[in-house]
């Protein structure tokens, strides 16, 4: 459930193909952070994130990459990576840019033991962006949805802005709303802001900080585990969509 300011620096690197476009842009970027929050949730039990992502952005328009993470297996059961795959198309016209991405997100080794689901999910993604202001939505493709049964449906929506302060410092502002598909599964709904500020340094480097807020339809994410006990017998329980500050340092070659 990777959600950084990729959307923002993919239509970045489309613009700069698209007035250069003599050769295709490869990089990789590694990042540290606080903890990992992914759409308001915290996916890390509150503990540091080693991230690390690869882009590729072909001058005719087509994208490719690949970004990883590592998680809870206390929020994630069994799990201990996040490993994402995407593919899609990515254009500009004038201030306006527009993206067609499927993304594949895979938890190797993780499972939710009762049911025998897994939590590999695949969504199509709709983007569209108008100078700093985006709007995304993504679909869940896949029967499943991160571990819940018959989450064929589920949808994501993401709004938000990256807007230039000059002197190399960008505003983040960002809204979400998921329904999550399937009968009964609305229990997992939720909404989700971030306010934040990322500073590009020289030589590829940047730092940001954000605030991050879940909620969640019912008490599931305030209350959440993973349902396993521990060697103790006991269920470890965290508060995955509190408000939470996330520092983070980027490196991008």
């Amino acid at each position: 459930m990777r959600r950084c300011l990729w959307l923002a620096m993919l239509f970045s690197n489309a613009v700069q193909a698209e007035e250069a476009p003599a050769a295709p842009t490869l990089t990789t970027t590694v990042t540290a952070a606080s903890q990992y929050v992914s759409r308001g949730i915290r996916q890390t039990w509150g503990h540091p994130a080693l991230q690390v992502g690869v882009d590729y952005v072909h001058p005719s328009g087509l994208i490719a990459g690949t970004w990883a993470s590592n998680v809870s297996d206390k929020f994630v059961e069994q799990g201990k990576v996040e490993w994402d795959l995407y593919a899609g198309y990515s254009a500009t016209a004038g201030d306006i840019g527009y993206s067609v991405v499927l993304y594949e997100y895979l938890y190797p080794g993780a499972k939710v033991s009762f049911n025998d689901t897994t939590f590999n999910y695949t969504e199509l993604s709709l983007g569209l962006t108008y100078k700093a202001a985006y709007i995304k939505y993504n679909y869940t493709v896949s029967p499943h949805f991160f571990g819940i049964r018959d989450g064929r449906g589920t949808g994501y929506l993401d709004v938000g802005l990256n807007l230039d302060l000059g002197e190399g410092y960008t505003l983040n502002l960002h809204a979400g709303d998921a329904h999550v598909g399937g009968p009964g599964n609305d229990i997992w709904d939720w909404r989700d802001v971030k306010a934040g500020v990322t500073k590009t340094l020289q030589d590829g480097w940047s730092v940001a900080g954000a605030v991050t807020r879940g909620k969640g339809a019912t008490n599931v994410y305030r209350d959440y585990t993973n349902g396993v006990p521990d060697a103790a017998g006991k269920l470890a329980f965290s508060n995955a969509e509190k408000t939470t500050f996330v520092v983070s340092v980027a490196k991008t070659f």
